[in-house]
């Protein structure tokens, strides 16, 4: 079965919300997720730092039992703190200080130069690099050329489609990619946008080793506690 990867993200956007608190606390709700059965824990240190901050991710590094995934733009700052805090993985995304988050997968064709030396310096120091891609066929096959260890499709296109059509399309664009991805001997793990119903269309896309959810799972968690909101994603995602 696929794992699940917990994005707290938003729990630091919640203490954002108020000025000089330190609650609720993002770590803390990491550990609950843990707890909970999560496979690991995803935190975007971004670069304007509007949510996540860098010491969230210091002692998150020396408390996350499972396994602590970095996202972060690829940049010669976040690089250096990546060295230095040593993720489990880290995932390249792409950043605009307009989004609320992140928009888009990274595009290669344009970025595969700066990006390749990312993906070199992180994983020569033993770190495993994903590439947050949109499901097309030459970004998974640049992302495999600049030999990346894994991929993370975006799912947000699925996601947001308005027709059942457009869906439809998405989805087999999405399945035709992790298998090729799954072909070329990366990794295939996927996210953005994903919730309690959209994730059961993914059932039999066997190529996907993870989903990464945050979003849908901290508002659930809001209502009913991180340890349910978790779990019951979870089994969501065993049904797959």
């Amino acid at each position: 079965m696929a794992g699940l990867a917990v994005n707290v993200d938003h729990v630091a956007t919640l203490r954002r919300a108020r000025e000089n608190v330190s609650y609720p606390d993002p770590v803390y709700a990491a550990v609950l997720a843990e707890l909970a059965g999560a496979d690991g824990i995803v935190v975007h240190l971004r670069e304007d730092r509007r949510h996540i901050q860098d010491n969230d991710v210091k002692i998150l590094r020396n408390i996350i039992q499972t396994k602590l995934i970095l996202e972060m733009a690829a940049t010669s700052e976040m690089v250096e703190i990546a060295l230095g805090i040593k993720p489990d993985v880290v995932t390249l995304v792409p950043e605009k200080r307009s989004e609320l988050t992140t928009e888009g997968g990274l595009n290669l064709l344009v970025n595969a130069n700066a990006v390749s030396e990312s993906v070199a310096t992180l994983q020569n120091a033993g770190i495993p690099v994903s590439i947050f891609i949109d499901p097309e066929p030459e970004q998974i096959k640049l992302a495999h050329k600049i030999n990346a260890a894994m991929v993370e499709i975006h799912t947000g296109s699925f996601v947001e489609a308005k027709t059942k059509k457009q869906q439809e399309k998405v989805l087999s664009d999405i399945r035709s990619c992790a298998m090729l991805a799954n072909k070329l001997k990366m990794t295939v793990n996927a996210g953005h946008g994903l919730c309690y119903q959209s994730i059961k269309a993914f059932k039999g896309i066997a190529e996907i080793s993870e989903f990464s959810i945050g979003h849908s799972i901290i508002a659930r968690a809001v209502m009913v506690g991180m340890e349910r909101a978790v779990k019951d994603m979870i089994a969501l995602i065993k049904d797959l």
